[in-house]
């Protein structure tokens, strides 16, 4: 995985549009149309959205007949759990230490330790 590309994913997932537009990808193909009814901007913003997700990789546009289909593409989607996948042993600890942690506490509120 190039971290260059990494970056490119993660500046076009920034954005709540782009992420709102790659959800519904997730349903199924969509039309340009279709993909801008729930915003509330201009048909050459919801372009330059759909531009920038197509130049990170996220979807692909296709061409049938009249008909011009975005489509998901989840090459990129898998990249980045691969990375946030590398963090998950540090999460993890944390959370068990922090358990532990409170499990010392709660123990300690029910039997107070003579000193």
């Amino acid at each position: 995985m190039d971290e260059d590309r990494l970056s490119v994913t993660f500046a076009a997932l920034a954005d709540p549009t782009r992420r709102a537009i790659l959800a519904r990808l997730s349903e199924g193909e969509a039309t340009v149309k279709e993909l801008s009814a729930p915003f509330a901007m201009s048909g050459p913003a919801i372009s330059k959205h759909l531009r920038v997700l197509e130049q990170a990789g996220l979807i692909s546009r296709g061409r049938e007949a009249q008909w011009r289909p975005c489509r998901l593409e989840p090459g990129p989607l898998r990249d980045v759990a691969a990375f946030a996948e590398r963090y998950r042993r540090f999460w993890d600890e944390s959370y068990a230490r922090l358990d532990a942690y409170l499990q010392f506490v709660q123990d300690d509120i029910e039997e107070p330790r003579d000193e």
